[in-house]
């Protein structure tokens, strides 16, 4: 087998990050500034997969128990690869890491793919692959998305009340500083509603920020000089995804984040990206899904792209 497979470690850091940003299906969250925000969390297990001593894919990946995870600290990853690198190249390279894990004691290999619409050339390759090698589909997500480069729908009732909307005093700030919204909105309104925490301390959100200046952006509404809704928005090429959303009480009787949430889909649309994701629609438990959720996110124009889980058994 032509191919060797070495563990990540810090002196891999530039090499890392170079393929990176020339690779065909990466996105910053690949970067190690941003996968290492957490690093304490997590076991690393990233690969790098060489051929001919040519860098040809990495695998951002965690270690815990006996399985291998792509990645858990991530919203998504699977295997990473060279930009000019075609389908046969890439069965390759999955059996050479299959064989790698099983050298390396690996039970279970848990592959969670970047969904296809993040790439304009898709990013599909794998799944064939793994359902050749056994791979179980052992979750799906609904993600939710809007098609900008596509005629979409809002609803008429939330564009009726967007018009009404526009007539009250409200002002969209794009801010600089995360702690307004953390504070103010998005921690107290995700511990009542759901008993539960945003993903990124007001820290981390703040720290990476300051990493992807570019990439990472905060809006927020503002009515009287009070925050009262705010959409945490993670940029990537082709696509923009709302991190976080939340409204307060008072933003909620001004349908607020509605008022946002369009004026962004139609900001990022003149901007010319392709899509507006906005995420999945799990319920707290993540067993089904949320219903009212779902709905909202339609009515905003959104519709659904599956985001798939595997595993393999080693």
């Amino acid at each position: 087998m032509p191919y060797f497979i070495k563990k990540y470690n810090q002196n891999d850091y530039s090499t890392w990050n170079d393929f990176v940003a020339k690779a065909k299906n990466a996105t910053f969250l690949f970067h190690r500034d941003f996968m290492e925000y957490h690093k304490d969390r997590f076991a690393d297990f990233s690969l790098l997969v060489f051929e001919n001593e040519k860098l040809k894919a990495i695998l951002p990946a965690n270690f815990k128990g006996n399985s291998v995870y792509s990645h858990q600290g991530l919203t998504y990853g699977g295997l990473v690869f060279s930009s000019k690198l075609k389908a046969k190249k890439a069965e390759e390279i999955i059996d050479a890491v299959l064989f790698f894990l099983k050298e390396n004691k690996i039970k279970t290999f848990h592959y969670k793919p970047i969904p296809s619409f993040y790439f304009l050339e898709g990013n599909q390759e794998m799944d064939f692959f793994l359902f050749k090698r056994n791979a179980i589909l052992e979750k799906k997500e609904m993600n939710l998305a809007v098609d900008l480069k596509s005629p979409f729908h809002i609803s008429k009732s939330k564009m009726k009340h967007f018009r009404r909307i526009e007539n009250l005093d409200l002002d969209i700030i794009e801010e600089q500083e995360f702690q307004p919204f953390w504070q103010n909105v998005l921690e107290p309104r995700l511990q009542e509603k759901f008993k539960t925490k945003p993903v990124h301390t007001c820290e981390e959100i703040t720290f990476l920020k300051q990493r992807f200046p570019e990439r990472i952006k905060q809006y927020s509404v503002y009515q009287n000089d009070e925050i009262i809704a705010g959409i945490t928005i993670f940029e990537t090429d082709n696509v923009v995804k709302s991190q976080y959303g939340a409204t307060s009480e008072k933003g909620e009787k001004v349908r607020a984040l509605d008022f946002l949430f369009i004026n962004l889909i139609h900001k990022y649309k003149r901007k010319g990206k392709h899509f507006f994701d906005m995420g999945i629609v799990n319920s707290v438990d993540e067993k089904d899904y949320n219903a009212g959720l779902l709905q909202q996110k339609e009515e905003l124009g959104c519709t659904v792209y599956n985001q798939d889980f595997y595993k393999i058994d080693l």
